[in-house]
């Protein structure tokens, strides 16, 4: 396809990976809000370090159910509806946040705004790749969701910053205020949209001829263990092995960012400051690979990426466990996760597999994580006190070498079946 060609359709159909990236801000924004605002919902809510877990793993599984019932949804209630109306879900969930009076409604709160968009992550990207005209396309509109899922982060942490001065827990009432405001523009978006509703219409056209053409449907069960087992189960243990390793670090970091710089003595408006001009730096990472997702040179930002990270996490085990190393790991972490992380998760799934079993996959993968990462949650506080912390960075530092370990297999595993798609 001539390139003028497939910049125009990547222009024609980019309103809607930016809808769909939106989700991801919200998606993003619940988690890094309310890590950055946990301490402040401690104080005013009068939570025990114990109920700061519980919000936390809560949170973490309700995106898990959510991630893993996606595809359910999308049967039960049609793609296009549970794609248009998942952020109203999550803005109930974020309001019942705003007017929460006790730690039980926050926690209620919490559980709602987190399903809904666990659900709503694996739901926007299948409707890109079900109103895309063809795979490049698709994969193209995918990989640029993911800035604005650090969009997010930063707009969370910036938020938090502009509020950390007001008296008692109105400031985090204000942040999630902005949630549910942005909730709400979205879900009207992606509802009112003709534009939308045209891609819809055509995109079941396509998928109508499609299904005539192919005959057998393509299931997962088949494809993970039916003649190509070969093929896909290995390339499923690797990106699953990976992003789960990955990912229960990187969920440490997400959600307990703000209280390991309060347990390290810093003020909530240093926590919060540190925070948004750490991820903005990050930002640029994100855009960076962003750009060379489908070029020749991915494979040598993943390396560069899981080595920065080893980095970070084995510096603080083995120097200090001060105010200032904190920060600065955390920001050389951030800038090597969104070059080796969550995005080269996303391409590794989309590339892989079979067009129809990509959504159910990634929500299988990613749900499955998320569901780790919340048990891991509870103990998490526990974890990144200043009296253990240097411990637990020795286990943080072995498993992004395991990551690592698992990445590597996947890009022979690419080369060995020729399933790259680079692009200049």
């Amino acid at each position: 396809m001539d390139a003028s060609i497939e910049n125009n359709l990547v222009k024609k159909y980019q309103p809607l990976a930016v809808a769909a990236g939106l989700g991801s801000v919200l998606g993003s924004g619940i988690i890094v809000g309310m890590s950055a605002t946990i301490t402040v919902w401690q104080v005013g809510l009068h939570m025990t370090n114990n109920q700061v877990g519980v919000i936390s793993g809560a949170l973490t599984f309700a995106i898990a159910i959510g991630s893993l019932l996606a595809g359910q949804i999308t049967k039960i209630f049609g793609l296009a509806k549970s794609f248009n109306w998942m952020d109203f879900v999550y803005a109930i969930g974020a309001l019942i946040c705003v007017f929460s009076p006790n730690y039980f409604t926050l926690l209620i709160g919490a559980i709602i705004t987190g399903f809904a968009s666990g659900a709503d992550l694996p739901i926007s990207l299948t409707m890109i790749s079900h109103d895309a005209p063809d795979d490049k396309t698709s994969s193209k509109l995918v990989a640029s969701t993911q800035i604005f899922w650090q969009i997010g982060v930063f707009a969370s942490y910036g938020a938090a910053f502009i509020v950390s001065k007001m008296a008692g827990d109105f400031g985090a009432r204000v942040v999630f205020g902005c949630l549910t405001a942005l909730a709400l523009f979205i879900w009207c978006w992606r509802t009112f949209s003709k534009k939308f509703k045209e891609f819809h219409e055509e995109g079941n056209k396509r998928q109508l001829e499609n299904n005539s053409k192919a005959g057998e449907k393509v299931s997962v069960t088949k494809v993970l263990f039916g003649e190509n087992k070969s093929k896909y189960l290995p390339i499923f243990i690797c990106i699953m092995m990976f992003y789960i390793c990955w990912n229960l670090l990187a969920n440490t970091f997400g959600q307990f960012q703000t209280f390991m710089l309060v347990q390290a003595h810093a003020s909530q408006s240093f926590a919060t400051g540190a925070g948004l001009v750490l991820n903005f730096i990050s930002l640029f990472a994100t855009m960076a690979f962003a750009k060379a997702a489908g070029s020749k040179y991915r494979n040598v930002y993943f390396v560069i990426g899981m080595a920065i990270q080893f980095i970070a996490m084995f510096s603080l085990a083995i120097l200090s466990h001060a105010l200032w190393p904190i920060v600065i790991a955390i920001g050389v972490m951030s800038i090597g996760s969104n070059i080796a992380g969550e995005a080269i998760y996303k391409v590794w799934t989309q590339e892989a597999f079979p067009i129809e079993t990509r959504s159910a996959i990634q929500g299988f993968i990613g749900g499955f994580s998320r569901f780790l990462c919340g048990v891991f949650a509870f103990v998490t506080p526990a974890l990144v006190v200043q009296s253990v912390i240097k411990k637990t960075m020795f286990g943080f530092s072995g498993m992004i070498l395991v990551a690592f370990v698992f990445g590597l297999i996947m890009i022979k595993l690419e080369k060995k079946y020729n399933i790259r798609q680079d692009q200049k």
